[in-house]
């Protein structure tokens, strides 16, 4: 994930974010490895904006669906994801807002997370600043 890529990301979400008059915005963007690439807030986005979508693209990359997906199986699942969360050092945040993204071939290169509105509403400004690097918000597998 390049940086000029990853700040495209996030001005896509936050482009998004202010067509849609949404709560101020905070993103994150990670490359495949989970290192921070890039972080944005909007003025008035609160200050554990950064933890929440550090979180929700951390736990997307890692378990390779979205933290929408996180959040449903965490509730048919909860010890295993309670231990999830203890040995990723409280790194996952299971709420929509999260996704990994892909390049061209098709390869996760890294991932998002977006939080200051609902989770709904994030996800969707996730997914427009994804789609306005011309690349891909992967799908969740069943």
């Amino acid at each position: 994930m390049k940086l000029e890529v990853a700040r495209q990301i996030v001005r896509g979400a936050f482009a998004e974010g202010r067509k849609l008059n949404l709560a101020p915005l905070a993103v994150s963007v990670l490359d495949a490895g989970g290192n921070l690439v890039c972080f944005e807030r909007e003025d008035g986005a609160g200050i554990v904006r950064f933890d929440i979508t550090f979180a929700e693209a951390w736990g997307s990359l890692g378990m390779g669906f979205s933290s929408r997906e996180l959040a449903r199986r965490s509730q048919q699942q909860p010890t295993f994801f309670a231990t999830l969360a203890a040995v990723s050092g409280g790194r996952m945040a299971p709420s929509p807002g999260g996704l990994p993204i892909a390049g061209a071939a098709g390869t996760v290169i890294g991932a998002i997370g977006v939080s200051g509105d609902t989770g709904d509403k994030d996800e969707l400004c996730a997914i427009a600043g994804i789609q306005t690097a011309g690349l891909t918000a992967v799908a969740d597998r069943q």
